[in-house]
């Protein structure tokens, strides 16, 4: 494949990061070659360097969802932690940092799924395979797995939830919530130093 950083062609994340720009404003139909070429004002033939046709920027666009999205779920599952409660917050991160979890990227995609059935099985299976991530974390702190699944489920359903309602939220509105949903997922009340921690993590004061 050619070198994907040949000044003036672009480069295949500036092609991708154009393409999600799109997806998010227009949804997918909206992300072709030609309005790709002219946002980033370059020639529509150089598109052709670093995808074979469109459907490979869609498919490309799919793994970048993919890795951004479940493998940043399941890589916060996986984080260390003390406790279950310690556990809780480390996924909670990515419902805060869309480094980690991005959530208008999520809606996106879900949206483009009504429309694709290739995309629907994608969905199917990133549900599936976060889930389980979360199944595994609460096994890994002791629960059973039958009770497991259903905080698991609990936790990830309530979130998926949030994000099909585009439901906003202020940040000083989720954070005073946080300690509630930490109790109903854990059945543990969070520490003030559990809490603490988390704040500074998303750089909020309490008043």
């Amino acid at each position: 494949m050619p070198s994907a950083d040949v000044s003036d062609k672009g480069s295949r994340d500036a092609w991708l990061d154009a393409a999600f720009n799109l997806l998010l404003e227009s949804g997918v139909d909206s992300v072709k070659i030609l309005p790709l070429a002219k946002r980033l004002n370059l020639s529509r033939t150089s598109f052709y360097w670093f995808f074979k046709d469109r459907e490979a920027l869609l498919s490309a666009l799919i793994e970048r969802w993919r890795e951004k999205n479940t493998q940043g779920l399941v890589r916060q599952s996986e984080a260390y932690a003390e406790n279950i409660v310690e556990a809780i917050l480390n996924v909670f991160d990515c419902w805060l940092d869309p480094e980690l979890f991005d959530s208008q990227l999520e809606f996106a995609m879900r949206s483009w799924a009504l429309q694709s059935n290739e995309v629907s099985r994608e969905i199917d299976n990133a549900d599936e395979a976060r889930i389980d991530a979360l199944t595994q974390m609460f096994i890994h702190h002791g629960f059973d797995p039958l009770a497991a699944n259903v905080r698991g489920r609990t936790i990830y359903l309530t979130q998926i939830g949030y994000i099909s309602m585009n439901s906003q939220e202020s940040l000083t509105i989720r954070m005073q919530r946080i300690p509630a949903y930490v109790e109903i997922f854990t059945g543990q009340a969070p520490q003030q130093r559990d809490l603490q921690r988390f704040h500074a993590r998303h750089a909020y004061t309490p008043d």
